[in-house]
Formats: C-alpha cells, sequence, structure tokens
C-alpha cells in the first residue's frame, strides 16, 4: 500500500526544531523562521549536544554572517512561494531587497560566491518543487497552479518545469495518476 502525504515543510522544520530545543533544555526566543534568540549562554558541551540532535534532522547552527545571511535568503525565498499567506505582487528581486534590507546586486553576488548558484535557479527549484507537490493534491489546474506560482503563463511554468525535472507537468500528472490506480488495483 502507498501512502500520499500533504505537509509544510516550514511548519515541520520549526516543530523539530522547538522540541529539539526544549528536550536540550535550552531557553530561547523564536525571531523568526530559521532563526532564534538564546536567552542564555550555552556550555561548549551543552552547544555539542544540541547541534548533534539537530543534525539527526539535517539542521545545522549557522555561525558565519556570509551563510546566516545566505539562510535568511533560502528562507525569505521558501517563504515567498509556499505560504499561502505570503503574497508578493512585485518581482522577487525587489521583494528579496526589501525583506532583507539589503540591494538585490548584494544579495545575488552573495548568494552565488556561498552557494555556487544564482538566487533566481533558486526560486526556481522552490517553485517547481510547490507546483510537484500541488500537482500531487490534485486540487489545482495547471491554470491555477501557474498563476499561484507568478507565471505568465501555463507555458512558462510547463518549460521551466520540463528543463528542472525532465518531464512536462502534464506528463508529471499522467505518471501520479498512474502510480494511483495501480496502487488501488494492488490494494482491492
Amino acid at each position: 500500500m502507498t501512502l500520499f502525504f500533504k505537509f509544510d515543510f516550514n511548519a515541520i522544520c520549526q516543530i523539530v526544531l522547538e522540541q529539539t530545543l526544549k528536550d536540550n533544555d535550552v531557553k530561547y526566543k523564536t525571531i523568526g523562521f530559521g532563526e532564534i534568540e538564546v536567552l542564555e549562554k550555552l556550555s561548549k558541551d551543552k552547544q555539542a549536544a544540541l547541534e548533534a540532535a539537530l543534525s539527526k534532522y539535517q539542521i545545522d547552527i549557522v555561525e558565519n554572517q556570509k551563510s546566516i545571511l545566505v539562510q535568511k535568503i533560502k528562507d525569505t525565498i521558501i517563504d515567498m512561494v509556499f505560504n499561502e499567506d505570503t503574497v508578493v505582487n512585485v518581482k522577487s528581486s525587489v521583494y528579496l531587497a526589501e525583506t532583507l534590507e539589503h540591494s538585490y546586486g548584494y544579495l545575488s553576488n552573495l548568494f552565488s560566491e556561498v552557494t555556487y548558484t544564482s538566487i533566481e535557479h533558486f526560486i526556481i527549484l522552490q517553485k517547481i518543487e510547490f507546483a510537484k507537490q500541488l500537482i500531487i493534491k490534485q486540487e489545482f489546474s495547471l491554470t491555477e497552479i501557474a498563476f499561484r506560482l507568478n507565471y505568465s503563463s501555463v507555458a512558462h511554468l510547463s518549460t521551466q518545469f520540463k528543463n528542472t525535472t525532465g518531464i512536462t507537468p502534464s506528463a508529471f500528472q499522467r505518471i501520479i495518476t498512474k502510480r494511483r490506480e495501480l496502487n488501488q488495483q494492488n490494494n482491492q
């Protein structure tokens, strides 16, 4: 039997982070997604234990300023793409610059320097990942998905989807539908 899951990456990460901090008896205050203020001085042993506990979930404590800002860029992009409450009616470059209070040129250069890829490429990857989730949910048409992700047309979404995944969104839909049918047949 195959089960399909709907999940929110941001919520899962936040829950895991908060639970791990509580389990390690760390007093903290949440500042924003992926950013907390520790309300006490951590001993080296306590910090090492916290880092070990978080590493099980592929969560790292980021300490240098460049990496912190790159992580904020990633978090802002993920929030911009995945969070339905975040409505972005401006270009992503303007949104990032205003949200992170740095020029887009600076953010773009820093991101490329640290990650060896562009902000634009990272945004496309996140949009395609979200498009795949929306297709799997079967709640939206491709037109609605293209609109939700601020694509100018379904053709534009399809081109980026195919360039990223190797198949069109329609082919992806057919694969998901076929898998569901096979799973239903196998479960009968």
